[in-house]
């Protein structure tokens, strides 16, 4: 990890002190080909005649049938499929299609709901065969743009709330890394993050609580984007807490990933609050825009020597700490999620319109009566037992919210107004939990690869809010370094 870190930290130096003055690389031509297409090509594809949805998406499914045996990154795939792309052919050919996910096939992590033929299980088998009321948010918004609902992806199950190896889910097994397979997917959306590095799917969706997209977007060199608490709708989603709980994009390029996200931002009444108060952030002309080779240019950038575990902080502008004591941030991180996690899956469970359990305690006997299926011996469900002990808001949980608050007031935020900053960089997911407890903005960006072949990332975050100017950082550096490459299956 150490060696990761001084790598990534070589890369930013080299990379963005270049960019500051300069502007980046050209972008890449060639031929269109199904391996590894982006979204763009994919609708040159569609609009030139050599390519239709419904030959896509079969591609899709070969690739799983093909792969998935070994990797473990789809829980099932969608008998629709086909279906809704033969639609958006039918579609294409009346002139009829628009948009930049039309026809496109999207694989969503296991705990974003589809009112389809589809199960939303979080990985468990407690939830097997439970029917939701209704698409969730973002999945209502990737309908609406005309793109093709491919499958589920595998999670840790309960989003890692019980918590599981990184990857594993009963319903799912072990999902693996496919640069090495050794090597861990991280996790909770590590389904989504192997599917997109392995060309399983155009286009993923994760969610993210704390370091969930930009952890295996990172340990499987993909590009994914933690959007700001509330920029996203997370109705329909399988929470853990509505503090923290966001939706994002996990794809191979910078800019699928934000093609993606100008498809399911946006107001949503069953997420009133969050989505509410975070619609003011949303660009008119959306995040496109902010897709430029030069996005470094004058930037101001920090590295933050906290996340480099006492190595000198590589800096753009000088060396920086996040000045405020955040020795507590876990402890009352998980004090609080605890609490929320029972009230949120509770009435998660609640609006089911069936569901074999009816509540937390339900999931708990559900796990203790099939205990092989569930590996309790392996990994048991402390996080499960101690949340069910928990009873609601009270003042332990109250002063919790309000050490968050001060931690983030006085550490990011804080550091970033002082300095007047337009990102941090820290290597992989290491500032997830700064980032997760502010709901603040990151994106992950492929950095490059171990001397075993393990990939590594960098991570550029933000304030709430920030998402432009770090769709601008995080694609600028992409298209100089253009450091990914496709999966090895290293054993």
């Amino acid at each position: 990890m150490v060696d990761q870190r001084l790598q990534v930290v070589a890369v930013v130096m080299g990379i963005i002190m270049a960019l500051a003055t300069a502007g980046g690389g050209s972008k890449p031509s060639g031929a269109f080909e199904l391996e590894e297409a982006t979204v763009d090509a994919i609708q040159l594809g569609f609009r030139n005649g050599t390519l239709t949805s419904a030959a896509l998406v079969r591609f899709y499914l070969d690739q799983i049938a093909r792969l998935n045996p070994l990797l473990r990154a789809v829980i099932e795939v969608n008998p629709d499929a086909l279906a809704q792309a033969a639609r958006a052919d039918a579609e294409r050919r009346r002139g009829a299609s628009g948009g930049a996910l039309h026809g496109v096939p999207v694989l969503l992590k296991d705990n974003i709901a589809t009112r389809d033929r589809l199960n939303t299980t979080a990985g468990s088998l407690a939830l097997l065969g439970s029917v939701v009321p209704r698409d969730a948010g973002v999945v209502a918004r990737l309908r609406a743009a005309g793109a093709v609902i491919l499958g589920k992806a595998n999670p840790s199950e309960w989003s890692n709330f019980r918590p599981v190896e990184s990857g594993w889910s009963a319903r799912g097994g072990q999902t693996l890394n496919p640069y090495v397979l050794s090597a861990t997917p991280c996790g909770s959306s590590a389904g989504p993050g192997v599917a997109a590095a392995a060309n399983m799917a155009a286009v993923t969706l994760g969610s993210e609580t704390d370091g969930s997209i930009l952890c295996p977007s990172s340990a499987n060199s993909v590009v994914g984007i933690k959007p700001t608490v509330g920029l996203t709708s997370r109705s329909g989603v399988i929470p853990i807490t509505p503090r923290q709980d966001t939706i994002g994009p996990m794809c191979r390029t910078v800019s699928d990933a934000v093609r993606v996200l100008d498809a399911i931002v946006g107001y949503d009444k069953l997420d009133a609050e969050a989505t509410g108060a975070a619609s003011k952030y949303i660009p008119r002309g959306g995040y496109t825009q902010f897709l430029r080779v030069d996005g470094l240019k004058g930037k101001r950038i920090g590295v933050p020597t906290v996340f480099f575990q006492g190595k000198h902080g590589a800096t753009v502008i000088k060396d920086l700490d996040i000045a405020t004591n955040f020795t507590d941030l876990y402890d009352k991180e998980t004090l609080l999620m605890n609490a929320e996690f029972k009230l949120s899956i509770n009435a998660y469970l609640s609006d089911l319109l069936h569901s074999p359990v009816r509540s937390l305690s339900d999931i708990i006997a559900f796990n203790n009566k099939h205990p092989v299926e569930e590996r309790l011996k392996d990994f048991g469900q402390p996080d499960l037992i101690a949340a069910e002990k928990t009873n609601g808001i009270g003042a332990r949980e109250r002063a919790a919210i309000r050490r968050l608050k001060e931690i983030s007031a006085n550490g990011l935020e804080k550091l970033m107004k002082e300095h007047r900053l337009d990102a941090i960089v820290a290597p992989n997911s290491d500032a997830s939990s700064v980032l997760a407890v502010g709901g603040y903005p990151g994106i992950a960006v492929p950095a490059g690869y171990d001397k075993e072949g393990v990939p590594f990332a960098i991570c550029f975050g933000g304030l709430s809010g920030y998402e432009p100017r770090l769709i601008e950082m995080a694609y600028a550096f992409e298209q100089a370094t253009r450091v990914r490459r496709p999966p090895t299956f290293k054993r």
